[in-house]
């Protein structure tokens, strides 16, 4: 037993990974969820936002990343719209105009949200720095059209939203850097309060930017997609996700541990 142990095939390790992703997904089972400061600090933030203010959502990611970001994105707007919050879509990466235009008409299609009343996508403008500071000063002067080329002077939530000053709290759900960026040029020109929401392999180099109060709260990775599906309490693909990867995770440790065991009673064994 303890030679086949060591000797496992490799094929056989595929099998019982393929079936702890399998089964989790076919079989509701629930893996307990507790909620991080980070991610609840952003819900009670948002949750202070009285009705009929406005967020900015911005999708600074592509593809690769929206098995972590897409259900952030879906569960902030869910809370907005609840609580008629205005949600301003927009994007500083290229392919992130894709990203957010299907996310949220799911969302729309899921919540009965309206165009131009409830939210506006104004998609990508290129510059970075420019798109930031310039929106600082006068939206219009960087998206003078939402992305379907509506005027914004005839989208009637954008009546009264000229700058920052009208925006309550800006949410950049990113899988690089840009959210140092919104950091840099929103929140200390401007005094912007921003968030994010960020891949598990970022989170890191966030967490200075809590300690000193410039992020008002951080959604870090799938674990904290399924933190604030829990906190709205509408379980969605962030907590399938989550409960995947835990039983894989529980897999392998599980054969590393029978690994080490049988390494070390074969080594006892040959001395």
């Amino acid at each position: 037993m303890l030679e086949k142990l060591m000797s496992i095939d490799r094929r056989i390790i595929f099998i019982l990974v393929a079936l702890a992703v399998i089964l989790p997904t076919l079989i509701p089972v629930s893996m307990p969820i507790s909620v991080s400061e980070p991610t609840q600090k952003l819900y009670d933030y948002i949750e202070t936002i009285p009705a009929g203010g406005t967020i900015m959502l911005v999708f600074d990611y592509g593809p690769a990343s929206l098995a972590e970001l897409n259900p952030m994105a879906r569960a902030i707007m869910k809370q907005c719209f609840a609580k008629d919050i205005r949600v301003i879509g927009l994007t500083l990466y290229a392919v992130g105009t894709t990203m957010g235009s299907t996310l949220i008409q799911e969302v729309v299609e899921e919540t009965g949200a309206v165009d131009g009343e409830d939210y506006v996508f104004l998609g990508f403008r290129p510059g970075l720095e420019l798109v930031i500071l310039g929106m600082g000063t006068d939206i219009t002067s960087i998206f003078d059209r939402d992305y379907n080329g509506k005027p914004l002077s005839e989208i009637p939530m954008m009546q009264n939203v000229t700058n920052y000053d009208q925006v309550d709290l800006l949410v950049d759900l990113s899988a690089g850097s840009l959210t140092e960026a919104w950091i840099t040029y929103a929140n200390v020109q401007f005094n912007l309060q921003i968030a994010a929401g960020v891949t598990g392999v970022i989170i890191s180099q966030m967490y200075p930017y809590l300690q000193t109060g410039q992020l008002v709260g951080l959604i870090p990775g799938i674990a904290g997609a399924a933190e604030y599906e829990r906190l709205i309490e509408a379980p969605a693909k962030g907590t399938l996700w989550i409960n995947i990867e835990s039983f894989v995770h529980l897999l392998i440790i599980g054969l590393v541990v029978i690994g080490n065991i049988a390494f070390f009673i074969q080594r006892r064994r040959e001395e």
